[in-house]
């Protein structure tokens, strides 16, 4: 069985939810017989053609962006090539260029699609593509939304309720490195330990703004790994604040996060609007069985962190509701302890790579079926 993930970005260009959701989805599904490929768009594509963790990733080069989108002029030849190839074509939305890729040459096999989040900024271009959204998306066979939340509440998704299924996103333990004493040692040298920790790049959405104004006047520390257009803003912000207790750290390797996460008194995600569709750091977080903050978008990240249970869920935007949450935690050793195991018991029943790697299996698997 043959699977193409189209996206905007991939490793090692980028890091973020996105793509660790496609390692994945990858990862889980090799015991099935899949065979996966990734198409995506790069500013420095040499090599074309590179191995990540088994995965072959095409990448073609990145011409120029319009509000965050990539365009390629050069793409279509080698998206034909690979559909050509594929059993099954997976795309994950949003990315309005794969539309266009879609409507060119999308007939050509059976689609599915995950929904990470709704448009929510570009409004006014909204308009312009709508019409294109709408029919790519009455196009493909399947929508896979990460939460019932997220169907709940999305106007887009009310559209197309006869072709939605829910699978959350889910990581295998395994697929992240074991780390060794030493590791945790220089780490803990760096920045110490029991601290709040956020991960993730450095967007709008984020509502790292509202976090920095809640470390204000607090003798905790924060770090904050990630980069991203917003990181010289938040680290002048940081510096107007006085925040001495802020540690910006960058991207980091994958033994360097899970030293990170293992160190930390809890995980936050302070987004403010409802981009943040998921938040694959709190399962992260929770796979470590690591207490978790996060805020109420009406999306899946109150479906992963259940509030007064595995940690703390606030209104958004809020920063002295955040604030009081982070203290509720540093102050409270056992609490965090106590939300910590929760969060690991509910990543265990719900969030496994296995489980959703047998989900997308039985998609792929429906999809191949009827077009035989």
């Amino acid at each position: 069985m043959r699977i193409l993930h189209v996206t905007s970005t991939f490793l090692p260009d980028s890091q973020g939810g996105i793509e660790e959701l496609v390692r994945q989805i990858c990862i889980n599904t090799i015991s099935y017989g899949v065979e996966s490929r990734v198409f995506t768009l790069s500013r420095d594509p040499m090599p074309e053609v590179i191995l990540i963790d088994g995965i072959e990733v095409f990448r073609v080069k990145k011409s120029f962006e319009i509000s965050s989108c990539g365009f390629s002029i050069t793409a279509f030849n080698k998206f034909k090539e690979l559909i050509d190839w594929a059993d099954v074509v997976h795309y994950h939305y949003p990315w309005p260029y794969q539309d266009l890729l879609n409507i060119t040459y999308g007939h050509k096999a059976k689609s599915i699609l995950t929904y990470h989040s709704d448009i929510v900024r570009q409004r006014k271009l909204k308009v312009i593509y709508n019409p294109i959204m709408k029919f790519f998306l009455g196009r493909v066979n399947k929508i896979i939304s990460t939460s019932e939340n997220y169907v709940e509440s999305s106007q887009v998704l009310k559209s197309y309720q006869d072709k939605i299924n829910v699978i959350p996103i889910g990581l295998n333990k395994s697929s992240y490195p074991k780390i060794s004493n030493d590791d945790l040692i220089n780490m803990q040298n760096k920045v110490g330990e029991n601290f709040i920790l956020f991960i993730g790049k450095f967007r709008q959405y984020k509502g790292l703004n509202y976090l920095l104004d809640a470390l204000s006047n607090s003798s905790f520390n924060c770090v904050i790994v990630g980069n991203g257009f917003l990181e010289k803003q938040l680290t002048e912000k940081a510096k107007k604040l006085g925040l001495s207790n802020v540690i910006f750290l960058g991207a980091v390797s994958e033994v360097d996060k899970v030293a990170l996460i293992k160190l930390c008194r809890a995980l936050i995600l302070p987004s403010n609007q409802r981009s943040e569709a998921f938040g694959i750091c709190l399962l992260e977080g929770a796979m470590y069985a690591k207490p978790l903050i996060s805020t109420e978008l009406g999306t899946g990240s109150s479906f992963v962190n259940i509030d007064n249970n595995t940690g703390f869920v606030v209104p958004p935007s809020d920063s002295e509701a955040l604030k009081n949450a982070m203290l509720k935690l540093i102050n409270n050793e056992s609490l965090a302890k106590k939300m910590g195991d929760a969060a690991q018991a509910r990543f265990e029943e719900l969030f496994t790579g296995e489980r959703m790697g047998q989900n997308y299996f039985q998609v792929y698997k429906e999809l191949i079926g009827k077009n035989n």
